[in-house]
């Protein structure tokens, strides 16, 4: 049994961890603690360029996602999408990581189909707006249908581990078509239980927190996110049990 670990970063540094720790592959984003937006172009080349330099061309997988606060989006957010997904190709990502909802809590079927012809030949992953679809069963058929390559789900818990069940159905509904990633409050410890569900892999952000020099007035906490080498590699270690 195999499982492939995808950490999320958000800069260069975690992109190396991750390569030097072993990782399959890194979902690129910023603000993590929003759930992840849409990280700058230089990021984005910077980001790549490290994985060549490691001749790991298909390691970088972006987040391409315009703001916070839901997944409906408007004509203009939907054009922003596909030109980020755009530049992501260009600039030789692997991946791109999206999602969309209509007002129904069903996939965007428009959206999603200008997301995925945007993305040509990259892996497109959907993310866990799923977990806030009304139907996220219906959801991972339309999905498949739309030509997206895999989802990333929690099974609709707060924790992937406490949504196991759900996840077990998820991946037995998919049969194939569409992968399922597990992801959502990841810890080492569950990675052989959503192994056993039959996801094909599981994502986690491995953070960690510093705190720099004082921010002052306007500049928000002078605590940051960090990559924490200590827990990729126990995720790595973990998968690699498994197989």
């Amino acid at each position: 049994m195999g499982i492939a670990v995808e950490i999320a970063v958000q800069d260069v540094a975690g992109v190396r961890i991750a390569l030097a720790e072993g990782a399959d592959r890194v979902e690129l984003c910023t603000a993590l603690g929003m759930g992840g937006l849409t990280p700058s172009a230089a990021l984005v080349r910077s980001a790549i360029a490290e994985a060549r330099q490691q001749e790991r061309p298909a390691f970088v997988h972006v987040l391409v996602r315009p703001r916070g606060g839901g997944f409906v989006y408007d004509a203009d957010e939907v054009a922003l999408t596909v030109a980020d997904i755009r530049f992501a190709r260009e600039a030789g990502a692997a991946g791109v990581v999206i999602g969309a909802l209509d007002e129904r809590g069903e996939v965007d079927h428009d959206a999603v189909q200008r997301f995925v012809r945007a993305a040509e030949d990259l892996a497109v992953t959907f993310h866990r707006a799923l977990d806030v679809a009304a139907d996220p069963f219906a959801a991972l058929d339309d999905l498949a249908a739309l030509g997206v390559r895999r989802v990333l789900t929690s099974g609709g818990a707060l924790r992937s581990g406490d949504g196991a069940e759900t996840l077990r159905a998820l991946a037995q509904r998919a049969a194939g078509r569409i992968e399922v990633m597990a992801g959502g409050g990841v810890r080492i410890d569950d990675i052989p239980l959503l192994a056993s569900t039959g996801v094909q892999a599981v994502h986690l952000s491995a953070r960690g927190s510093v705190t720099g020099a004082p921010s002052g007035p306007g500049g928000g906490d002078a605590a940051y996110d960090i990559t924490d080498p200590a827990t990729v590699a126990s995720a790595v270690a973990a998968a690699r049990a498994l197989r």
